[in-house]
């Protein structure tokens, strides 16, 4: 059995008053996925969230308010033949947002409508993915999604 590189990353679930999901979109590709990033060696999910916030969108978000979903595992969108193991959180933020960086375009995406762009497979798969579309009813458990639940 091949085995495929993994990247890991820390991913934010931002949502606004409409329950419209912050997606972005990095300069030179083209899926839209959560804003985060890589872990620096030895660098903690949610410092890296931090960080990586601050960076690619002028975010300060509390540590304390970030809640954590779980490890979800995906192929990585623009990476070929590679794994993101992602550590997501739900983040809250305040004040404006501006594509920086390495961020190319913001799109707020409602999960109820389809999605008219295309979407990495970690937002997909595990973030709006729409269980009243596959049969079952609504469920709001991260386990119920396949995340791995985080560790308390």
């Amino acid at each position: 059995m091949r085995r495929h590189p993994v990247i890991r990353i820390a991913a934010a679930i931002i949502r606004d008053e409409r329950g419209r999901h912050l997606l972005v979109r990095k300069r030179g590709t083209l899926a839209f996925m959560q804003a985060g990033g890589k872990l620096a060696p030895g660098e903690a999910p949610l410092a890296a969230l931090v960080r990586e916030l601050r960076e690619e969108l002028g975010l300060e978000i509390d540590p304390a308010a970030a809640r954590s979903l779980g490890l979800a595992v995906a192929e990585a969108a623009n990476e070929p033949d590679h794994l993101v193991h992602a550590h997501l959180f739900e983040v809250s933020v305040h004040g404006p947002i501006e594509a920086r960086d390495e961020i190319e375009e913001l799109l707020w995406l409602d999960p109820a409508e389809p999605a008219a762009v295309p979407l990495a497979p970690l937002t997909r798969l595990y973030v709006l993915r729409s269980p009243e579309a596959e049969g079952s009813p609504p469920q709001n458990s991260s386990r119920k999604r396949g995340l791995i639940p985080p560790a308390h």
